[in-house]
């Protein structure tokens, strides 16, 4: 055996042998009970970064567990390949979306496949392959026929210079097109929309069900569904025989409503203004039109208003009250419209305080005034006034009998609300799935024959970065027959969102190569749901919300079995690297690449000035990033994959520091070392068998066999649950330093030790844990045997040491039996020559023993 530790001989050499032999496919023997282990995929961007290695890290260890302990475990990986950057890169760089995403998949994977990760690439997706996004555009035809997919008018962000609609993460802060730079406009455009309103009581009440999923992540999303009691109330418009309907979740406070509110965009709007007022409504309009959703409902925000010169009628008190607009109502959330009841909300008093409109007190504390001023809204509960015949209910009473009331008198009644919209899932824009649909003059909405998919992108397309869609402008792709009629007609140019591409990817490992089917229904009902996923934070409400939708949707249409595509779920804090930044400098300018700096004297090298260091988010804006291969090239992988897993809790952010990731290196050539000594001793010395006779072993080796099994413990609770991976490398650290205190190599318990230590390491460093394995005499792999159990009678400890005290001060420290009872733990007490000095001449009072732990005398 080599003396020295060789990762990168090891690494390239055990890679190769576990692709021959095929060790990472995926088993179908279901005698065996499975696991699926999932990260989240990645964007094929170029490169990995280590985050997607912190990410992946965990996972395989995870995977590689859970195959030495008896599972079959699928263990996969593919590519969110769609998406706005590769028409950037197509507009930049003069290339095809298709091969600068190819071009970087085959990038990417290379540095997977180099990291070593367990992953069964026979099951490799991207969703921009026509074999997948010919199923994205199936589920889509199974919402349409079901009612969840449907076309109508929305209020978007509009791009007057790209002319494109824009997700709202996609508008800076100051309301300018994250591309073009242009002020976003508000547009009405017909859009296609996922009902995924219709599953919010479900999205909401199965959160129940996620016992795995981490609360904050659970609360997120109940917060995002937002679901809200209350009753939607009806205010009569004067003079005509419309109705404006508001919801409110305080229905006990509509005695003092002072004026109602509509959203600019309210089709009553235009109605309910006269034409004294006309102009100066228009204009504003056309003024919030400028302003994206974000803006309009940023916190801390001036609200900005005016009326419209209508007047409504308060049905509860009879009074005219008026009608304005205002930018903070959205036409898309609710009813569109508000009532304003300054006295009991935060908002409606700053605002009425703003635009001199009434406040009326409605509910006071217990013990209040209806007559005293306020100085701000009062929110919470309490005695109704100036309420009719409500006087002097406390409201939550109240608010039931006015909605009853309501329901009587044709007021309005109770209803539930949710926060939640419906999933705009239209894109203006190319690299993505087309939307299977034909728009036939005679026929209407002609969905694709299921025959007909995938609806494949044309790729003789030209981007520029401007106008419509690119897929708009190709005459030849867009006009077609119509399928049901054969008239001409035009296809859908718009695509898909790309979070419908990850929403359903998990689906299809299962059966990754099924051309027939999305997957084969006794498979998928088989491995799922996902074990355990692996993925960030950042992904809490989108991404999970819309997988649990679309796997409810699914399971609706009969080809699933289950309501929740992951069981446990497991987000990873961020990795940090040491940042430079000068505090004079504001904006991204403050931020100073580090391979720019000597952390000698660290100074801005266009000013000079000191700079300060912190942790920060490893990114390229911050020049504080770490490469991957630049770790792999200097330590190896299994050093890479031990401090990821040792520097902090998965769920914790963490700190690169070279110096761990030295100490790591260490430690791993400390094990080397260990193994082979062992290796190289004389043939005669070593023992080579197994430990059988366990009631002759000597005080040492039960010791050492204390400690095997303390750490077999200790590391397997480890890895279950919260998967502590830094507390279970430490009880490696531990069970290598009483391996290299044991003096006698040539025990079977040694040998016992020195094999669990190398399985025990398999899952955190499989490569050097592999090499040691077979060193030590084993031809099938590590990450083939049994993991190890725990005999709960090596943990027994046969003594204690026991202190000695005399009068409160530490005299003496023993070795007695630890089965030692009470009387005679004090009577070898009493046989320490040590203790016996000073007790000497004294009366013995009082003798407090505690079991297993001190005797202490109270002399006089």
């Amino acid at each position: 055996m080599e003396s020295r530790y060789n990762a990168a001989a090891i690494e390239k050499k055990w890679q190769k042998e576990w692709d021959e032999r095929g060790l990472d496919k995926t088993p179908e023997d279901k005698t065996k009970p499975k696991f699926y282990a999932l990260s989240m995929f990645p964007y094929p961007s170029g490169n990995l970064h280590m985050g997607h290695v912190r990410n992946y890290t965990i996972t395989d260890a995870i995977a590689r567990l859970k195959r030495m302990q008896g599972y079959r475990v699928l263990h996969p990986m593919g590519w969110d390949a769609f998406g706005l950057p590769a028409e950037n890169a197509a507009i930049d760089r003069g290339v095809p979306p298709a091969q600068w995403t190819n071009q970087n998949i085959a990038h990417m994977k290379g540095q997977l496949q180099q990291l070593g990760f367990s992953l069964d690439w026979e099951r490799e997706v991207a969703t921009c392959a026509p074999d997948y996004y010919k199923w994205t555009q199936w589920i889509f035809l199974q919402f349409l026929e079901a009612g969840l997919a449907y076309q109508k008018e929305a209020a978007v962000n509009w791009d007057p210079i790209d002319q494109t609609v824009l997700a709202n993460e996609q508008v800076d802060s100051e309301g300018r097109s994250w591309r073009s730079g242009a002020i976003v406009e508000r547009k009405l455009l017909r859009q296609w929309f996922f009902k995924i309103t219709d599953y919010a009581e479900q999205l909401l009440n199965d959160l129940d069900k996620l016992d795995g999923w981490p609360d904050r992540v659970k609360t997120m999303q109940a917060n995002w569904i937002g679901k809200s009691v209350g009753a939607t109330l009806e205010f009569p418009v004067v003079g005509m025989d419309d109705k404006i309907g508001v919801f409110t979740t305080r229905p006990d406070t509509v005695y003092g409503v002072s004026y109602v509110v509509l959203a600019p965009e309210h089709p009553l709007t235009p109605k309910v203004t006269p034409k004294s007022q006309k102009q100066a409504v228009d204009a504003f309009i056309k003024e919030i039109a400028e302003e994206s959703e974000l803006e309009r409902t940023a916190e801390g925000k001036p609200k900005r208003g005016i009326p419209t010169g209508g007047k409504a009628i308060n049905p509860f008190t009879g009074e005219e009250i008026p009608i304005w607009i205002a930018d903070y109502v959205l036409y898309e959330y609710g009813t569109g419209a508000v009532m304003g009841v300054p006295a009991h909300d935060k908002r409606d008093f700053q605002f009425a305080g703003e635009n001199n409109l009434p406040i009326k007190t409605v509910i006071i504390p217990e013990g209040g005034d209806a007559n005293d001023p306020l100085d701000t809204a009062y929110v919470e509960p309490g005695i109704m006034v100036n309420s009719g015949q409500f006087d002097g209910l406390p409201s939550p009473e109240g608010k039931e009998k006015i909605i009853a009331y309501a329901e009587e008198k044709g007021y309005g009644k109770a209803r539930i609300q949710y926060r939640l919209r419906d999933w705009l899932i239209s894109r203006q824009r190319y690299w993505g799935a087309p939307i299977p649909v034909i728009h036939c003059p005679s026929c209407g909405i002609v969905p694709v024959p299921n025959a007909d998919l995938p609806v494949p992108l044309p790729e003789n397309v030209e981007f520029s970065g401007r106008g419509p869609s690119p897929l708009a402008q190709m005459d030849d792709w867009v006009n077609v027959p119509c399928p049901s009629c054969g008239e001409p007609a035009k296809r859908e140019t718009d695509t898909m969102d790309t979070f419908i591409d990850s929403s359903w990817y998990f689906l299809r490992y299962p059966d990754a190569q099924n051309e027939k089917e999305i997957c084969e229904k006794d498979k998928v009902n088989d491995w799922m749901p996902v074990d355990q996923y692996v993925g960030g934070i950042e992904h809490a409400i989108l991404h999970l919300l819309y997988s649990r939708f679309v796997t409810k949707g699914l399971r609706d249409r009969g080809l699933l079995d289950f309501d929740e595509p992951f069981q446990r779920l497991l987000t990873q804090g961020m990795v940090q690297g040491k940042t430079y930044f000068n505090p004079n400098k504001g904006g991204k300018d403050k931020w100073i690449p580090s391979a720019s700096v000597n952390p000698n004297d660290p100074r801005d090298p266009q000013t000079n000035e000191p700079l300060e260091l912190c942790y920060a988010t490893m990114s390229k804006s911050k020049g504080n990033g770490v490469a991957p291969e630049d770790v792999i090239s200097n330590y190896g992988v299994d050093t890479a994959r031990m401090f990821i897993l040792f520097k902090a809790p998965p769920e914790k952010d963490l700190e690169w520091d070279d110096a761990d990731v030295e100490g790591q290196f260490r430690f791993l050539n400390r094990v080397w070392r260990l193994v082979a000594d062992f290796v190289g001793m004389d043939a005669e010395k070593k023992s080579k068998k197994k430990l059988k006779d366990k009631a002759s072993l000597t005080k040492e080796e039960k010791n050492l066999r204390r400690a095997i099994h303390t750490a077999i413990k200790e590391v397997s609770e480890d890895m279950e649950g919260d998967y502590q991976f830094n507390t279970a490398i430490s009880e490696l650290m531990k069970l290598s330093n009483a391996l290299s205190d044991f003096p006698r190599k040539e025990s079977p318990v040694y040998r016992e030790g020195i094999e669990t230590l190398t399985i025990l390491m398999a899952p955190f460093a499989p490569h050097i844990a592999e090499e040691l394995w077979h060193e030590l005499g084993y031809e099938t792999s590590v990450h083939t045997a049994q993991w190890v159990k725990c005999d709960s009678e090596a943990l027994v400890v046969d003594e204690i040491t026991l202190v000695i005290q005399v009068m409160g001060k530490k005299r003496d420290v023993i070795q007695v039996p630890a089965s030692a009872s009470k009387a005679e733990l004090e009577q070898y007490a009493r046989e320490s020559e040590a203790v016996q000095k000073f007790l000497e001449g004294k009366e013995i009072k009082k003798v407090i023993v505690v079991p297993g732990k001190l005797v202490n005398f109270v002399a006089m």
